[in-house]
């Protein structure tokens, strides 16, 4: 299963998550089907690969996060919620970023601002979270606030990094 999840990474970084199944929705490679085997709504992959509801201690942090980050990059976002918040460490700026993504995309953005400040409170050089953010301004039509975080942005990665770059093209597009 490690080795799925790791290719399934890869994956998704090298051709965009968007363009394939989430992480937690393949199958453990033992069925002898291709078919992907997926999970119901707020479950996740356990390590031997049965669907599990998604709750405190049932997976380490990180697989909990991996597996709601993706649910998060796929559209599922109140199942991403669902799986981030059983996360333990509350305090993990990585999984405050994504549970503010995922009420971003909700359309939830006072909610999001919370989280990815809170993030950003714990960790001030965060830049994806200052991205995300700043997407969330120019959601809510406050282009100033989006060029404020675009330049801390800058100040911390220049303006050649993924998340200036992104940004920029959502402030210059005016698209979420």
């Amino acid at each position: 299963m490690k080795f799925h999840l790791a290719l399934a990474t890869v994956l998704a970084l090298t051709i965009g998550a968007a363009s394939l199944a989430p992480v937690y929705a393949m199958g453990d490679g033992n069925s002898g089907s291709s078919t992907p085997k997926k999970c119901k709504k707020g479950e996740v992959k356990d390590k031997n690969g049965k669907c599990v509801k998604a709750s405190s201690g049932v997976l380490p942090d990180e697989d909990l996060y991996q597996q709601g980050r993706a649910l998060a990059q796929a559209g599922e976002y109140d199942w991403a919620l669902t799986v981030l918040q059983a996360i333990s460490n509350k305090n993990d700026p990585r999984v405050l970023n994504y549970i503010g993504y995922s009420h971003r995309k909700s359309g939830r953005l006072d909610e999001a601002f919370g989280y990815y400040n809170k993030a950003l409170q714990i960790d001030p050089n965060f830049v994806l979270a200052r991205e995300y953010l700043g997407e969330g301004y120019v959601a809510a039509g406050r282009v100033d606030l989006a060029k404020l975080q675009l330049t801390e942005i800058a100040n911390r990665c220049g303006t050649t990094c993924e998340e200036y770059q992104e940004l920029a093209e959502h402030i210059e597009t005016g698209v979420n």
